[in-house]
């Protein structure tokens, strides 16, 4: 899977909306495995700009995601 900048929570939802299909997974299933809910899978595909911080990042991992930070100070 290649890399992505995510800029907005309404892009993460996408990220996360897609990755989920590609993996078969209904919303209820993806909730079950990540130890959340409907509602907030729901939320947070939909770029909730609430989302609880921890939970996003277990739904991330149960779908294999991980977040990278990439140095600005870096030049590549």
């Amino acid at each position: 899977m290649k890399s992505n900048t995510i800029l907005s929570p309404k892009e993460l939802g996408n990220l996360i909306k897609k990755r989920r299909r590609q993996l078969k997974l209904k919303q209820p299933e993806l909730a079950l495995v990540s130890g959340t809910g409907i509602r907030f899978i729901s939320d947070l595909e939909n770029g909730k700009e609430n989302c609880r911080l921890g939970l996003s990042l277990r739904v991330l991992s149960t779908l294999g995601l991980q977040i990278l930070v990439a140095d600005p100070s870096s030049s590549e």
